[in-house]
């Protein structure tokens, strides 16, 4: 489950814009995800229109970003069968305080992607 070299051209540029704005936001999510004994797998489902994955953290109007943000765990992408392996995801998901997991959803495209927090 590496990142998806399609990501590169397209998505990227905008992903990385948004999170920037958005990044202590959802590392705070992620860490009251895990404080609170949801799940030790956050993910941070995004996309430029409604999903109907997880609950809406940060609508794009908010902020005037291109993505919506999104915040669930991995028990709801096993019942959405989503995740087809809960082991390899376990093994390929990064570190929570380091990395955010996101999960691209795009017209064409539908990919876990980690990113890292910026650095304070």
């Amino acid at each position: 489950m590496q990142n998806d070299p399609e990501l590169s051209g397209k998505y990227l540029g905008t992903i990385t814009k948004d999170f920037v704005v958005v990044a202590d936001s959802i590392k705070e999510a992620s860490y009251q995800i895990r404080k609170q004994g949801f799940s030790e797998f956050p993910i941070f489902p995004i996309a430029k229109v409604e999903i109907p994955i997880g609950q809406l953290l940060i609508p794009r109007e908010d902020l005037n970003l291109s993505w919506n943000y999104y915040a669930t765990y991995i028990d709801e992408f096993v019942n959405r069968k989503l995740i087809e392996s809960i082991d390899e995801f376990k093994a390929a998901y990064k570190d929570p305080d380091e990395f955010c997991c996101l999960f691209v959803v795009d017209e064409k495209l539908t990919s876990f992607v980690f990113v890292p927090y910026p650095e304070d």
